[in-house]
């Protein structure tokens, strides 16, 4: 059992958690659980949604994947569940070190700019009944990703939306939260606006 006093409590820490360490040749989908720990529902989908905003999203299939952590996560968290669990044949997936040194070079300069505006503030959207409806949304985005992978950006921007809530949820800062909704809102307006002028 992990201890929940280990897991990373910004994403600095999670970034820094995720890093491969020299010997690492790949970066399976059970470390991340294993060193942000397996109660941290929030951290396991932040830090697979940064991911997908970084341009390892563009490598094929990797949507599909995070989509089936995030959503497994998400509904989990909704449910309240004290333990995240995944199937065996999620956690035996992996990301090669580099491409994951790669993206968290990358992400380390949105990550600097997130924790710089980031306080407490707004807290009843982190808390209770909209902590759930927070993991519901998050869990109705992911499942939307393996049909949207073939749209360039859009899974990308819809992983930014969540990673704005889950970020929000980390920090108790309800502007994220906030930002989170609208981004998604957005993002799946202008598909709906799209394909209903397709019809």
């Amino acid at each position: 059992m992990s201890d929940p006093t280990t897991t990373p409590d910004s994403l600095h820490a999670l970034l820094d958690a995720m890093r491969p360490r020299e010997d690492d040749d790949r970066v399976y989908v059970r470390d991340i659980v294993k060193r942000v720990g397996d109660r941290s529902f929030v951290a396991v989908i932040l830090i697979v949604a940064v991911i997908i905003v970084s341009p390892v999203s563009a490598l094929p299939g990797t949507a599909t994947l995070s989509a089936a952590v995030i959503a497994l996560c998400a509904f989990q968290g909704f449910l309240g569940r004290d333990h995240l669990w995944l199937p065996g044949i999620l956690n035996r997936r992996s990301l090669s070190a580099g491409r994951m040194n790669t993206a968290l070079d990358w992400l380390k300069r949105p990550s600097d700019w997130m924790h710089r505006f980031c306080r407490v503030r707004i807290k009843v959207l982190s808390n209770g009944p909209m902590r759930r409806v927070a993991y519901g949304l998050t869990g109705v985005f992911a499942l939307s990703w393996p049909l949207l992978e073939i749209m360039p950006f859009v899974t990308s921007f819809s992983a930014g939306a969540v990673s704005m809530l889950m970020f929000g949820l980390m920090t108790r800062d309800g502007i994220y939260i906030i930002w989170g909704y609208a981004q998604g809102g957005l993002i799946y307006a202008g598909i709906l606006s799209f394909w209903s002028g397709l019809l």
